[in-house]
């Protein structure tokens, strides 16, 4: 397997992809170092770091369960076809997250998977009271229904599952209780190289409906500050992949955190992207289709896995900062 190349000190060089035919490979290294010199790019971390055998794999979506539509059903049968631990973005089912919506209509698809779903709750979930519904689908795996967030480790990732819906939990802000959780969480994560956050509400978004949500910023800053590598979030119904930035939505690549937005499960159509805003690299507003990420110690491929009869399709690597 070939991994992509990266120079990583210029915005125009830092994603460039190996050839598929091996001979050329060597002209093609010598080439990107040659191209990364000319614009200023610093020429380190050049190959991507090797795979292990059984690295994990963490797959899923948000915007999902619908007992109207028919894209729920499709995405389900992705995730009955690939291994690994499986994540929910929000809005897990609609159109109430209430306890017949998920038996009707999240249990005949991607409750087929529940014994191994790490979920967060979206908004949508939060339309009954306190997420009953969601907790009570979820049991244990969605953590306190006083809080709905928690972590786990993944190999050699440490991943974080926060509830957005920060009005339901006392906000967000550095003073909430789940702000000061996420520190210290990540401050005990001594041991782990790469970190994965995901939640709901995206702070970026090239939009469709609802665009950025400026109240995770502070989740944001204190992800950033230790030194996390993606951050997945939907509430969007389509996929947006950005480049590494820092909370003010700054190119930074050096401590910049990859977000994708990955609201493509299935549930109430897609909305359309008109103007995608600064480091949006790829977006698509049409497909329903589900994130595949293989985690290695030191670095990810992500791909973008469509519904059966769709063309679309996203993947690369990178690595952990």
């Amino acid at each position: 397997m070939l991994w992509p190349l990266r120079a990583l000190s210029c915005k125009s060089f830092r994603e460039v992809s190996a050839p598929r035919l091996y001979p050329y490979y060597a002209s093609f290294v010598s080439l990107t170092l040659v191209l990364a010199t000319v614009v200023g790019c610093g020429s380190q971390n050049l190959a991507a770091p090797e795979p292990t055998s059984g690295d994990p794999v963490f797959v899923g979506a948000g915007d999902i369960a619908d007992c109207e539509t028919s894209g729920d059903e499709a995405t389900a049968e992705l995730i009955a076809n690939i291994d690994g631990t499986v994540f929910t973005l929000g809005d897990n089912a609609y159109p109430q997250g209430s306890e017949a919506n998920f038996a009707d209509c999240y249990e005949p698809t991607w409750g087929r998977e529940k014994h191994r779903t790490k979920p967060v709750p979206g908004n949508n979930d939060y339309v009954e009271a306190g997420a009953a519904g969601y907790f009570d689908y979820f049991g244990n795996a969605a953590g306190d229904p006083a809080k709905g967030y928690y972590s786990y480790d993944l190999g050699q990732w440490h991943v974080v599952a926060l509830n957005s819906n920060c009005e339901k939990v006392g906000g967000c802000i550095a003073t909430s209780a789940q702000f000061r959780w996420l520190e210290d969480d990540l401050a005990a994560n001594e041991y782990k190289d790469c970190t994965l956050a995901y939640f709901h509400h995206p702070l970026f978004s090239s939009g469709g409906i609802h665009g950025n949500t400026p109240e995770m910023k502070p989740i944001w800053e204190a992800l950033y500050v230790a030194g996390a590598d993606v951050i997945l979030s939907a509430h969007e119904h389509n996929y947006q992949r950005f480049a590494p930035q820092d909370p003010s939505g700054t190119w930074d690549s050096e401590q910049g955190i990859r977000e994708f937005v990955v609201g493509t499960g299935g549930g109430k159509g897609h909305y359309k992207i008109e103007s995608p805003i600064e480091n949006t690299e790829v977006y698509n507003d049409d497909t329903y289709g589900v994130l595949k990420l293989t985690l290695h110690p030191s670095g990810y491929d992500w791909q973008f896995v469509p519904v059966e009869g769709e063309a679309f399709a996203d993947s690369g690597s990178d690595w952990c900062h």
